[in-house]
């Protein structure tokens, strides 16, 4: 019995020393560079709205009625930006800071809450078969027998989608972070700690992530630098090919089974009813409900005999189908009579 626990206390020994590690360079390495990029960020807001205020001014020179609107819309979405920057923004990341480099109590408070989660998760992972095992006897319970095993099934099946695409997705994100924040690094791109999170953090979102982090770091590197700018596109670029041919695939390789149709369907609904988690978590979503309607309709063929893959319904009617469907003689037959 000691024999086999041993490998579990070894693997949560470990798992715990990875996070550990991680949670050190994210704490020593990560977080004061993205401070520090968050301060000039601040410090320069007023210099990049005068240079944003001139480029508009000479494309709009010709057009008093228009520039003057312009500007005024600049001058108010400015003061906004800057109300955000100096009260939200900033006490946020000073909060952060003082957390992690020497607040007592904030040190307190993160430790207490760090205890409580790691005794939970060594809770959940040194019992997740007895977990599991409660799980499955409450279904025996109080469901009908007959209904049990698809329970279960349907249970193991959306439990295999979830892990898959979540676990993969962040690891896949944590790789294209990390090797974004080297890049930049070489090839000395501002901000780059900023830039490298926004681009990892939006890398989660299937599909359209990748723009959406790329598009507001090319614009808070074209402020800096213009050349340096085109050259992060074509980084990004390269970096996204690389994830979408070769590191994404390798980590998640058909994880949701879903077309691509249907992925794009499924981030725009969970977008816009919550948001990006729900652009995160509508493609595992919806890769649940689109096994569960597949095994429903190849029930339903099956029962009928007839093909289940899609290329054999590519004619008017499929082949089981044709032999067995009256002819029109017969049609016209049983109207007359």
């Amino acid at each position: 019995l000691m024999a086999a626990k041993l490998p579990r206390a070894a693997s949560l020994l470990l798992t715990w020393l990875v996070i550990c590690v991680l949670g050190y360079l994210l704490a020593s390495v990560l977080l004061p560079e993205l401070y520090k990029s968050v301060l000039q960020l601040i410090s320069n807001v007023e210099n990049y709205y005068n240079t944003i205020s001139g480029w508009v001014i000479h494309l709009l020179e010709t057009y008093p009625s228009m520039e003057h609107w312009v500007t005024q819309q600049m001058n108010t979405y400015y003061e906004t930006m800057e109300t955000w920057l100096q009260h939200e923004l900033l006490p946020q990341a000073t909060t952060v800071m003082t957390i992690v480099t020497g607040g007592v109590f904030g040190i307190v408070t993160f430790f207490g809450d760090l205890l409580v989660g790691v005794i939970v998760s060594l809770y959940f992972l040194a019992t997740k078969e007895i977990c599991v095992a409660y799980a499955r006897k409450m279904a025996c319970g109080l469901c009908v027998e007959k209904h049990t095993y698809w329970i279960l099934r349907g249970a193991r099946k959306a439990d295999e989608i979830f892990s898959g695409f979540v676990r993969g997705k962040l690891l896949d994100s944590l790789i294209i972070g990390i090797l974004c924040f080297i890049g930049c690094s070489v090839l000395d791109f501002p901000y780059t700690p900023l830039v490298s999170v926004v681009v990892g953090v939006t890398n989660v979102i299937p599909f359209f992530g990748p723009f959406l982090g790329a598009i507001p770091s090319t614009f808070l590197i074209l402020l800096a630098s213009p050349i340096k700018a085109l050259y992060f596109v074509i980084f990004v670029l390269a970096l996204q090919q690389l994830d979408g041919n070769v590191i994404g695939p390798k980590i998640l390789g058909d994880k949701t089974g879903l077309p691509s149709l249907w992925v794009i369907i499924a981030i725009l609904v969970g977008g816009s009813f919550f948001g990006l988690p729900g652009m995160f978590f509508g493609v595992p979503v919806c890769a649940c409900m689109y096994s569960a309607a597949a095994f429903w309709m190849e029930s339903r063929l099956r029962k009928k005999e007839l093909p289940l893959t899609t290329d054999a319904y590519a004619e008017d009617m499929p082949q089981k189908a044709a032999e067995t469907a009256p002819s029109p003689e017969n049609l016209d037959a049983e109207k007359k009579s």
